[in-house]
């Protein structure tokens, strides 16, 4: 079954037809930088862009960096305030015309991890960390989901953690990367002392530059970067949309 995963992201929205099975991109991805201000009309004018770039018809899963509610969007960290309480699974609907799931972001790239990815068949918690203009998260106990966990948002030294260690912050102030891994295995040992995972997947961009940074980071529990890379939200998105 082929079903069109979009990812919203705080830079760029990128798409493409996935093969939900095989847990792949059948299609070259689209790739459009996220509008500024990222108000629900201009990403959805986006979303629908490719939707139209790939002539979809059919489900389709799309992520968004937030809480996300029974499709409306109820926080807005990363983007335009305007998605809070917003119907956002009635505006791509309408904006592509096709029937549409939308879940948060790094939920959706755990579940593509734990279904065909690092975490397939990994018993006990498994925690997926998304570094990138945020930092977003996945809770997993026994492969069963807890969404919404945004766990970007705890408190490091009086900010929020994603102010510290996502990959957004490593940019705007020019850390190199073993002071930028010191920030990130501070921010690991804070989730590990609350969740205990046996697992931490790390995804988003920086993901497939891990050799970089992972070594440098020393916690109690195995981390290892995610199987799918950055294309993770866009399978998982298009996996919620065929499950549902």
């Amino acid at each position: 079954m082929r079903v069109l995963g979009i990812d919203i992201g705080g830079s760029g929205i990128k798409g493409a037809p996935v093969d939900v099975e095989k847990g792949e991109l059948t299609e070259e991805r689209l790739r459009i930088p996220t509008p500024d201000p990222a108000g629900p009309e201009a990403v959805g004018e986006v979303v629908g862009q490719i939707a139209r770039h790939f002539a979809w018809t059919g489900p389709i899963g799309i992520t968004f960096p937030g809480v996300v509610l029974d499709g409306t969007t109820m926080t807005a960290a990363n983007v335009d305030a305007r998605w809070i309480g917003t119907d956002a699974r009635g505006l791509f609907s309408a904006v592509t015309g096709q029937p549409v799931t939308v879940l948060n972001d790094a939920d959706a790239a755990g579940l593509a991890e734990v279904e065909v990815g690092a975490a397939k068949g990994e018993p006990g918690v498994v925690l997926m960390l998304t570094f990138g203009t945020g930092i977003g998260s996945a809770l997993f106990a026994d492969g069963r989901l807890v969404p919404n966990t945004e766990l970007g948002h705890l408190e490091i030294r009086g900010k929020d953690a994603e102010r510290r260690a996502s990959d957004g912050a490593r940019e705007r102030h020019d850390l190199s990367w073993d002071q930028w891994a010191e920030r990130v295995e501070e921010y690991l040992r804070h989730v590990e002392m609350l969740f205990s995972p046996s697992l931490i997947v790390i995804g988003g961009g920086v993901s497939k530059k891990s050799d970089k940074f992972l070594p440098k980071i020393s916690v109690r529990s195995r981390v290892v970067p995610a199987a799918l890379r950055n294309e993770a939200g866009i399978v998982g998105a298009a996996m919620a949309a065929a499950h549902l």
